[in-house]
């Protein structure tokens, strides 16, 4: 392991330099063990001198990675920024056909993979012209010079589901994502006493942003679970310790479903474990009231709900101290400009509803290598979110999406249109229609409308069992209804609102066997 001291030191970005000064102290606790802020340098130290390989600087290069949630992956994501490479995230989650997309739309040159996900990584990176680096060899390499970092360089590519098929690749540089933190690390008070136990994916913004790099930007400790497990998160509430949890509405639901089948004297325990920790955060889709008010009958914690998205990092937030209104996601965060505007251009009256538009140092950059919808995104400056809200009595309530090719499940977000992309594949599907229905547990549930060929038939089985080589499980749809024509308005467009009312009268439970537990 190279020796990470000031002859090979960089000129830094600053979450680097923090965690220079908190030497000793326990950063990163995972599968793999307990690591200090100074292992974290070290072991990323020597990603970064691997992926240089002797030369002097990636230049904004596109590193692809694949681990699993633990010490490795922060390890890697901090070894490609000192490298000046530009990281690219990719879900463990995901199928072939996905990475494939995203590693080939980011033009990535290397591909980093854990030894488990080697076998499905080799032959994407050959295909791509990439060079695949194992995380194995990654850590033994020696030291090496490493290039000076400014914050304008892109740091980060994450991707999203938006209104076109395929997903959009999110660029935000090292100052975005200072700016991200910094706002959040103010507002709920971060500092190194702090130690939050992490069972959110490593690839969406809540996972990387809210909870990882907030914890290391801060020095406390940040405790990653390999993947989330209802009664194996209470265990670890019941060993103390804890002072923040950070998830999403479909996580605590399951969280109160396992306390509601423990024993008594366990329930009491629950109780006074989860009464200890000092804040607990909900966000990535909307908070259902009698969610929030059945997790405070257990918990006593007043769930803090916030509201942002990848483009943006956090913008609004509920406040630490004082008044959390059920419904209500809070006034704007530190540095972030919020205003709503109506269908005719023109900021929304008091009282009235108006598309949510944020300007900020936390605002993404651009869209990878798509200028068009970048443009398209921005009106005079402001990002505008596609979310509808209203301001009542200084804070503010998420009304829903512009588009309904937008899904909220599970604290994913799926678009509606690239699942109509892949069903449209199935040999026995002729047209089809996704939507998201209302559900309690999971926001909404991913609902296929689809017309078959004249003599095929289709249950909800088989298509899942079709769908699981070709979608991510959030992305499957979890409700079929077969159909002989689908609604159209004149024009010919496929009325969707019309399709609500199939799904809302589906009174059977789907099947959950793979279906998100986090976001």
């Amino acid at each position: 392991m190279p020796d990470d001291g000031a002859a090979l030191s960089e000129q830094e970005i600053p979450l680097i330099a923090q965690a220079r000064g908190y030497g000793t102290r326990t950063a990163i606790v995972a599968s793999e063990g307990v690591f200090t802020y100074a292992q974290l340098l070290e072991h990323s130290h020597a990603v970064a001198a691997s992926l240089l390989d002797g030369a002097s600087d990636l230049k904004e290069a596109n590193v692809a990675f694949l681990t699993s949630a633990g010490f490795t992956h922060v390890a890697v994501q901090w070894g490609i920024w000192r490298a000046g490479g530009t990281a690219v995230p990719l879900p463990v989650s995901a199928t072939r056909p996905e990475l494939e997309h995203m590693v080939n739309d980011s033009g990535a040159s290397l591909v980093v993979s854990e030894a488990p996900f080697e076998t499905v990584l080799q032959p994407i990176a050959e295909s791509a012209g990439a060079r695949l680096l194992t995380t194995t060899h990654a850590f033994e390499h020696p030291p090496h010079p490493l290039p000076d970092i400014d914050l304008d360089r892109r740091a980060m590519i994450l991707y999203t589901s938006g209104t076109t098929s395929k997903p959009k690749g999110v660029v935000s540089t090292h100052r975005n994502i200072q700016a991200q933190v910094t706002s959040l690390v103010d507002a709920w008070k971060w500092s190194p006493k702090d130690h939050i136990l992490h069972v959110l994916p490593l690839h969406h913004v809540h996972g990387i942003i809210n909870v990882l790099t907030c914890a290391l930007w801060s020095g406390a400790t940040c405790e990653i679970m390999p993947k989330f497990d209802a009664n194996a998160v209470w265990d670890r509430f019941l060993e103390g310790g804890l002072t923040l949890f950070m998830a999403v509405p479909t996580i605590y639901s399951r969280l109160i479903a396992a306390w509601e089948t423990a024993s008594t004297d366990r329930q009491q325990a629950m109780i006074v474990a989860a009464g200890k920790q000092r804040l607990m955060v909900s966000g990535s889709a909307a908070l259902p009231v009698q969610t929030l008010e059945r997790w405070h009958s257990i918990s006593r914690h007043v769930l803090l709900e916030r509201y942002g998205m990848t483009e943006i990092g956090m913008a609004l937030s509920n406040p630490l101290h004082g008044d959390r209104r059920p419904g209500f996601v809070g006034a704007p965060l530190p540095g972030v400009e919020i205003r709503l505007v109506n269908e005719a251009g023109d900021e929304a009256e008091p009282g009235t509803s108006g598309e949510i538009f944020v300007r900020g140092p936390a605002v993404f950059h651009e869209y990878w290598n798509n200028t068009e919808a970048t443009a398209a995104a921005f009106s005079d400056g402001w990002f505008q979110t596609g979310d509808v809200a209203q301001l009542e009595d200084g804070a503010y309530r998420i009304l829903g999406r512009k588009s309904v090719d937008i899904i909220k499940t599970g604290g994913f977000k799926v678009s509606a249109l690239e699942v109509e992309a892949v069903l449209l594949d199935h040999p026995d599907i002729a047209e089809c229609a996704v939507i998201g229905a209302d559900d309690p547990e999971w926001g909404e549930r991913v609902c296929a409308t689809v017309v078959l060929g004249s003599t095929a038939s289709l249950s909800l089985t088989a298509l899942r069992d079709w769908a699981r080589e070709r979608l991510s499980p959030h992305k499957i749809p979890s409700r079929l209804v077969c159909v002989e024509k689908l609604p159209r308005n004149a024009m010919g467009k496929v009325t969707k609102p019309a399709l609500t009312t199939w799904f809302q009268a589906e009174k059977e439970a789907p099947p959950t066997v793979d279906e998100p537990t986090s976001v």
